[in-house]
């Protein structure tokens, strides 16, 4: 069994202005440590999957930093897309190229800007999915086991009777909740959040997209042939032109019948908004996240980062005060999801030196 993995990085993290930009979004800064996102992201796949069988999937404005963050893999192996269509697009594209190199191999298909801890119980949960993954042809995915009853995330409901090894069986997706059914989700006990990690071998997921979305197949079955030519770049962008743009999840895992999951045994955050990064960060006795040159007096409970400019705060609680060379955020905690109408309203204004 050959192992690849395939990491998705093609996000803007638009909740993370003004750190995220177009050319250094979120899984290309640094935010915990002195690794970046997608750094931390490669190097726990160490000792599970060789560098030359990982691909990045990106686009050209961030290609460039990625490869210069990434020298230890091949720079074939970073794919820059000629649009974003969402990631059925992105695993379909990787798939074939990897399915060039080991028409059966088995691959981890993962983001590149999560948090996860404890990379060797990450590894062993990765490698008993892969081996099922190889001998049944499922497709899996990592569920994670709900620590409260969270809006942001995609729920799976599975059979409680495992099928193998901490294998079980996907009954139904449930798309976001609302809170009363979130709290239903978790009072049920069979519901786990969707980390939106996979975990399938080249053929499974190609038969399943080919009997699923099968406009997609077809533009990607005819890019196969084109693989290794001259003409590949320039077909890619008649192919992805005519693609619709659609989730692997609506696309595929919701609608095939042989979808099983693994339950995490590691601690996974998706970190979607400043205010998750406050959650995970280091505090002091106020209760305040600190990073920069920073002085406080009376604040409390607040994340302040401030890149090269001294920053005073007194008398305020709950906020978030992002300070970068170029722009100032200051938003309550609580407020953090409503950062990305910020770069809404830049892009509508032209203000691109901001993006």
């Amino acid at each position: 069994m050959e192992i690849f993995a395939v990491i998705m990085a093609g996000g803007v993290g638009s909740r993370f202005w003004p750190r995220s930009k177009e050319k250094k979004p979120k899984q290309l800064i640094k935010i915990f440590g002195e690794n970046t996102m997608i750094q931390d992201t490669v190097k726990r796949l160490d000792g599970l999957v060789d560098n030359k069988n990982i691909f990045v999937i990106t686009n050209k404005i961030q290609k460039p930093t990625v490869i210069e963050q990434l020298p230890q893999l091949p720079k074939e192996n970073i794919i820059d897309e000629p649009f974003g269509k969402n990631t059925a697009a992105c695993i379909g594209l990787a798939s074939i190229l990897i399915k060039k190199k080991n028409p059966e191999a088995v691959i981890i298909t993962l983001p590149s800007d999560h948090l996860i801890k404890d990379d060797e119980l990450f590894r062993d949960c990765l490698k008993n999915a892969c081996d099922f993954a190889n001998s049944s042809h499922g497709l899996l995915t990592i569920g994670i086991k709900p620590t409260r009853p969270e809006t942001g995330y995609g729920y799976i409901q599975f059979d409680e009777n495992e099928v193998s090894n901490n294998i079980y069986k996907v009954l139904t997706f449930a798309e976001k909740p609302n809170l009363t059914t979130a709290i239903n989700f978790i009072e049920a006990g069979d519901f786990l959040w969707n980390s939106g990690i996979f975990i399938w071998r080249v053929d499974a997921i190609l038969n399943a997209i080919r009997k699923f979305l099968p406009d997609l197949y077809d533009g990607l079955n005819y890019l196969e042939n084109k693989i290794d030519t001259n003409d590949f770049e320039k077909e890619l962008i008649n192919v992805y032109g005519q693609l619709k743009s659609i989730s692997i999840d609506y696309g595929v895992m919701e609608k095939a019948d042989n979808v099983y999951l693994t339950k995490a045994e590691f601690y996974w955050n998706d970190v979607g908004s400043w205010e998750a990064v406050y959650e995970i960060a280091n505090k002091n006795d106020d209760g305040n996240a600190i990073v920069g040159d920073v002085y406080t007096e009376h604040t409390f409970n607040s994340y302040i980062f401030s890149q090269n400019k001294f920053v005073a705060t007194i008398g305020v609680e709950d906020l978030i005060v992002i300070n970068t060379d170029d722009a100032l955020l200051i938003c309550r905690r609580d407020k953090a999801q409503e950062v990305r109408q910020i770069v809404e309203y830049l892009k509508m204004n032209k203000r691109t030196n901001l993006l």
